[in-house]
């Protein structure tokens, strides 16, 4: 179901897309907007679903992105990419007990519901958790250009770097010692790491006026991660991580980026009819 929300969503971009970049066409015919050298940063917002049996798959939910890119093109249409991406907003596959371990307490008898006890012996569940995911790579494209917009078109990329993921919890007061930041936490947070690879297929859009461009498509990874620290002390996982393999986990996801132009190297033609 994901997938199709996906595509659906893909499907709509490019046709948006495609059909934006063909209105700006119609209305100035006379205009060629030759292919050249430009460097540009864009800020960008993706929304991935995870899949695959690895460690962020097995434990994470559907999720938000954030990142930053730096992209050289050429005159002749290839990119190459700088970015950086934060991902947030993951709920958690894996039941508390999974996660909490011995600090997920539940009563004997079956009225009470399990809880978590506060410094102040409270059982007042105030803590949260979620997924979050940070990456820094760098990526290799070409631009396909479909029509006199020569720095636009079909943009297929193709990028690896380092892919980090962990649970990240927020104990707004301080009122677990179990978690303690730089401390506990580390046994509980099941930090992971390792390559990533990822594609992209789109479109972009290269307005002429440059900061009204854009770009959207489809964005796919793969990720090859094992847990990075010492021990764990819940779950599955509990115990030394030293002899645990490296796991493969995929995201599947929609992505839009807004271009911020840095610097151009004019080769803008135009034609005139009489």
């Amino acid at each position: 179901m994901h997938k199709k929300i996906i595509l659906f969503l893909l499907f709509a971009f490019t046709a948006g897309a495609t059909a934006f970049s063909q209105e700006f066409l119609r209305k100035d015919k006379h205009y060629v907007d030759t292919a050249t050298f430009m460097i540009w940063a864009s800020p960008n917002f993706s929304m991935q679903f995870p899949f695959g049996n690895g460690y962020l798959a097995s434990t994470f939910n559907f999720n938000y992105s954030a990142g930053l890119e730096v992209t050289m093109k050429t005159a002749s249409n290839w990119t190459l990419d700088l970015a950086f991406n934060y991902s947030f907003g993951s709920k958690i596959r894996k039941m508390p007990k999974d996660i909490l371990g011995d600090m997920w307490f539940t009563y004997p008898d079956e009225a009470g519901a399990p809880v978590v006890f506060n410094r102040d012996g409270n059982n007042a569940m105030v803590l949260s958790y979620e997924g979050r995911y940070w990456y820094f790579g760098a990526t290799v494209g070409k631009i396909f250009a479909l029509s006199r917009w020569q720095n636009s078109g079909l943009w297929l990329k193709f990028g690896a770097g380092y892919f980090g993921h962990k649970i990240h919890f927020t104990d707004a007061y301080e009122l677990f010692p179990q978690i303690a930041q730089n401390s506990y936490r580390l046994g509980y947070d099941q930090r992971s790491s390792g390559i990533a690879l990822n594609q992209f297929f789109g479109y972009l859009f290269m307005q002429k006026r440059r900061v009204l461009s854009f770009y959207a498509g489809i964005e796919i990874w793969e990720i090859f991660s094992k847990p990075d620290r010492g021990f764990i002390f819940s779950g599955d996982l509990a115990g030394p991580t030293n002899n645990l393999p490296r796991k493969f986990s995929g995201l599947l996801g929609v992505k839009i980026g807004w271009i911020l132009p840095f610097y151009e190297k004019k080769r803008v033609t135009t034609f005139y009819t009489y």
